[in-house]
């Protein structure tokens, strides 16, 4: 009898293994295929700007001012600038309330403040980038009178701040509470414990978060057309009209010339780059910090020693 159950549980136990090798097959090929079917648009996207931007690609294209219309002459050294500058000015006012708010509503939550702030900031955004491009123009343009860099950095921080703020919590939240529990065991005060245990155990996810929010606002116009206008020359002073990437892209792609097309791809492709670049230096910058210690001093060794 005892031998019957063995080899009867035996059966079964294979076959249950093989039950559950066939549905883990069956998952990973529905895995996969959403992969393959999420990556061939992304990749047809990046091909088609490629294959179109390429040709308008030179150093004259990338540091001249934009010529005439309909020339083909000119370049968007302008727009390059300015959405640098843009980009990094929103970043220093955007990233720091949203990590900020994203630590609050993660360590300090559970009240009904938080509960209020956190139902805010998902329904902010979820907002059309229109909208606060308007809200920037009335605030800032209509109160100064002019167009800005400080407007358009003002509208991008606020399409920034809401998703900063919701990954930091969320990154938060993935660290395990005996992270906390070890450091209220060693006797170090709550803000301490949140600063130097629990935000360097979520780094990964926070950088993440900041880097989604700078990829958003790196390729809005709404909001840019109602604050810093556009303009033709390189960046003089924060109280003046500025030209950006995405303005320059959308004012090429209403031109009827041929030219002007293309050089609406070249600028696309060259914002596409100036993404990407952003999200490697970052990560290197913020992630891999010892790789980056290393190389500068393998690089500052080779310098020192060709003196």
């Amino acid at each position: 009898m005892n031998v019957n159950k063995r080899q009867e549980y035996r059966t079964l136990f294979k076959q249950n293994v093989e039950r559950r090798l066939f549905v883990d097959k069956i998952i990973r090929l529905i895995v996969i295929s959403c992969v393959v079917t999420a990556i061939i648009p992304l990749g047809s996207i990046l091909v088609e700007v490629f294959k179109n931007g390429i040709a308008a690609i030179s150093i004259e294209f990338l540091t001249e001012v934009p010529g005439s219309i309909g020339s083909g002459e000119g370049g968007i050294g302008p727009a390059i600038q300015g959405t640098l500058i843009v980009i990094g000015m929103a970043s220093m006012i955007g990233v720091p309330i949203g990590v900020l708010s994203g630590i609050f509503l993660s360590e300090f939550g559970d009240n009904k403040l938080a509960r209020s702030v956190r139902f805010f900031n998902d329904v902010f955004m979820e907002f059309p980038s229109i909208l606060l491009g308007i809200f920037a123009f009335l605030v800032i343009v209509l109160v100064l009178g002019h167009f800005s860099v400080w407007a358009g950095a003002f509208a991008l921080a606020l399409i920034m701040f809401p998703i900063v703020a919701r990954t930091t919590e969320e990154s938060l939240k993935m660290v395990p509470v005996t992270y906390r529990e070890a450091g209220m065991a060693l006797g170090l005060r709550h803000w301490v414990v949140t600063m130097r245990i629990v935000v360097a155990a979520a780094k990964n996810g926070m950088v993440t978060g900041v880097l989604l929010s700078v990829a958003r606002i790196g390729g809005e116009t709404a909001p840019l057309i109602m604050t810093i206008l556009g303009s033709s020359l390189f960046f003089s002073n924060f109280d003046t009209p500025m030209d950006a990437l995405p303005l320059r892209i959308w004012r090429l792609s209403l031109l009827p010339y041929d030219s002007a097309q293309m050089q609406g791809w070249g600028a696309a492709l060259v914002l596409i780059l100036i993404i990407i670049g952003i999200n490697i230096g970052v990560r290197t910058l913020v992630l891999n910090k010892d790789d980056t210690y290393r190389f500068g001093r393998m690089i500052k060794e080779k310098i020192g020693g060709r003196k």
